[in-house]
Parts: structure tokens; sequence; C-alpha cells
């Protein structure tokens, strides 16, 4: 950047006034701030825009980083799971084996998927959204009542006579 010190800003200004004019340079100096102000700022835009797109460039690749290492962790674990499934099914095997008196090679039975039951819920039964003791907690009313009966509820004790 350029290197303005006291001397050289006075010696400009000096230079402008004689040649602009008293007149014209308030206006001309007015200008050349505004210039100026929009000049730094879109410099600082164009930084900030660098600044972004390398930051994006540096997440893009955290995130091909973080995904590969994902990808093994699960491989790594599936085949860790593949193999000790394998070792409780041969256990399993020659354990069956033993207990049944047969050998060991023998082929192993193929357990049926469970069979489905309906749950068999009472689905057109209104259930409550709120527990019984929130309700009574806040007073909401549980029972519903005429206006007559609530009327009569409340209704203060007649006078004695």
């Amino acid at each position: 950047m350029l290197d303005f010190g006291f001397d050289k800003i006075a010696l400009i200004g000096a230079v402008a006034l004689i040649v602009i004019g008293p007149e014209k340079l308030p206006k001309v100096a007015r200008t050349m701030g505004h210039l100026f102000g929009k000049a730094q700022r879109y410099v600082a835009d164009v930084k900030a825009e660098v600044n972004r797109s390398i930051e994006l460039d540096e997440l893009k690749k955290m995130k091909t980083e973080f995904e590969q290492a994902a990808r093994d962790v699960s491989s790594t674990v599936q085949k860790e799971v593949a193999a000790a499934g394998s070792a409780i099914e041969s256990e399993w095997r020659e354990a069956a084996a033993s207990f049944n008196g047969e050998s060991p090679a023998a082929e192993p039975t193929i357990l049926a998927p469970p069979v489905y039951r309906h749950p068999r819920k009472k689905w057109r039964v209104k259930r409550a959204a709120m527990p019984n003791w929130y309700k009574q907690r806040q007073g909401v009313r549980t029972h519903a009542q005429s206006g007559a009966a609530r009327v009569a509820r409340f209704r203060p004790p007649a006078p004695y006579k």
C-alpha cells in the first residue's frame, strides 16, 4: 500500500488548492472521500468473500474426511459384528449338537420369524392427552355438567331463618 506521511498529504492538499481552487475544493474532497469509502468497502467485501470461500473449502474437506472416517468405523464394526455372530453361531451349533447327541457338523435348524400379533387395542376409545393428576392440580374439569347443575353446585347456601 502507499505510504503517505503528513508532509506528502500537506503537499497534495496545497497543489489541489492551487489547481482546483478554494470554491470547488470542499466538493471535490467530499466526492473523493465518498469514492475512497466505496473502494474500502469493496475491498473489504472481496476479502470477506475470499475468506468465506476458503472456509467453505476447508469445511468441505473436513466433511469428506469425517465421512470417510465414519465409513471406516462402520465397516470395521460390521466386520466385528459379523465375526462375533459367526463365532456365537458356531458355538451355539456345537452346544446344541452336544446337547442333542449329534455331531457338530449337523445342519443347523433355521428358526421361523415371529408371527405378528395384532395389539387388540380399542382404537375408537378416546385417550386423554393429559394425565388426571395434572388436570386435578390445574383445576381442569374432567366431567361434563349441565349449566343448571353447575349453578346449583356453586350457589351460595341459603341463609338460615
